[in-house]
């Protein structure tokens, strides 16, 4: 069984390391000496590089490191990624760009004619991740007010005609949220392909819209029963609609070549955490039920860094030293390679990577953990062979 791996597009600004919490690449912070896209030159003026160069640089060493593509994420302080994906698809030959997008937002038609043009122009690298919304001040952020089971309809009925106008022949919807009539892209742009659909979301109402439009359902790491068990409802609601789902995971690893300089750098990350942080990210509103999974870890009380190793290589404060969802795998090469091994044999297909900072760590995951991957079990399926 093949799998698919993604790396994450840092669209908000990176960190020069894990220990560190500032955001010197990029300009979301103020422009000072060791900072990166833009940096300053000699005389300390601007040098001119711009943070869309670097996100090239990373695109491009990701794809040489065998991702098969990037998640280019949507948040109210970043570049919006229908604008960057074009732009970074000149950098590369191959690599997929997946859109992170909330369908409330745009026309469904318009959408998909706009998708189809990417598709068209990128040579089929367009992939999407569609997000309905965590609810609370960030959704508002958006002019959104919709109840949380009431988005979820809605990207149901944004997907239907989505994918509807896409089928080359006129199409008639009359949603609660939408209506056409006979509409449907040209002949030119209906050839071609739908691009993937990646659908996150851990309530009951989000479960039912992915077992009808996702190619992949898409889930931040849990603790490793409830992930199988997440992942076998979703499957199983699925099947009983005819079809077939796959399943992906979203993590962040610290991956170094011994387990006491991973933990090491996760220990010094941890005590540079600020009060302002922890704040930050304590008790943020929201009605996101994978948000409050992970908020359920309790990061932000935790006294010691290693409060918050919750089973082996699982360490549930990353959010803490970066924005995102708070658990990861942290250990040696080959600790990393083991634990993504249990998870494609607890139901993963594919996965989207991430490790800061975000260029550096694309090299190093893509060539020291990758090639380790279906080691373990081939060993262990070796042993039991010979036991026999």
């Amino acid at each position: 069984m093949s799998i698919d791996f993604y790396w994450r597009l840092p669209t908000h600004g990176c960190h020069a390391s894990i220990r560190r919490g500032s955001y010197d690449r990029g300009d979301w912070s103020p422009l000072q000496p060791g900072n990166v896209a833009p940096g300053l030159t000699a005389q300390g003026e601007d040098d001119g590089y711009r943070y869309i160069d670097h996100l090239a640089e990373i695109a491009k060493a990701a794809e040489l490191s065998g991702f098969i593509g990037g998640l280019i994420p949507s948040f109210p302080n970043t570049d919006d990624p229908w604008v960057i994906s074009p732009l970074l698809a000149r950098e590369t030959k191959t690599f997929r760009f997946m859109i992170a997008f909330q369908p409330g937002f745009l026309d469904p038609v318009h959408a998909a004619r706009i998708s189809a043009s990417l598709q068209r122009a990128t040579g089929g690298r367009t992939v999407f991740n569609v997000i309905t919304g965590g609810g609370g001040p960030s959704q508002l952020w958006w002019g959104d007010d919709f109840a949380h089971d009431d988005r979820y309809g809605r990207t149901t009925e944004f997907l239907d005609i989505f994918r509807g106008v896409w089928a080359g022949k006129p199409f008639d919807y009359d949603g609660r949220f939408y209506q056409v009539e006979g509409e449907q892209l040209s002949d030119l742009l209906s050839r071609e392909e739908v691009p993937e659909i990646w659908f996150s979301g851990s309530s009951e109402a989000a479960l039912q819209s992915a077992a009808k439009h996702a190619d992949y359902y898409l889930s931040w790491l849990e603790p490793y029963d409830q992930l199988t068990d997440k992942f076998a409802r979703v499957k199983e609601r699925t099947a009983q609609l005819g079809g077939e789902q796959k399943c992906a995971i979203r993590v962040d690893l610290v991956a170094r070549p011994t387990e006491e300089e991973a933990w090491r750098d996760i220990r010094i990350g941890f005590e540079n955490v600020s009060d302002a942080t922890r704040a930050q990210w304590r008790g943020q509103p929201t009605d996101s039920v994978g948000a409050a999974r992970q908020s359920a870890l309790k990061p932000t009380e935790a006294k010691r860094w290693d409060d918050l190793i919750v089973g082996k290589n699982l360490w549930g404060g990353f959010n803490l030293l970066r924005g995102g969802p708070a658990l990861g795998i942290v250990g040696s090469y080959e600790q990393c390679a083991e634990q993504l091994d249990e998870l494609i044999q607890r139901g993963a297909d594919a996965f989207i990577l991430a490790g800061t900072p975000h260029l550096e760590e694309a090299w190093r995951i893509g060539e020291e953990v990758l090639p380790l991957l279906g080691r373990t079990a081939a060993t262990t399926q070796n042993l039991l062979e010979a036991a026999e």
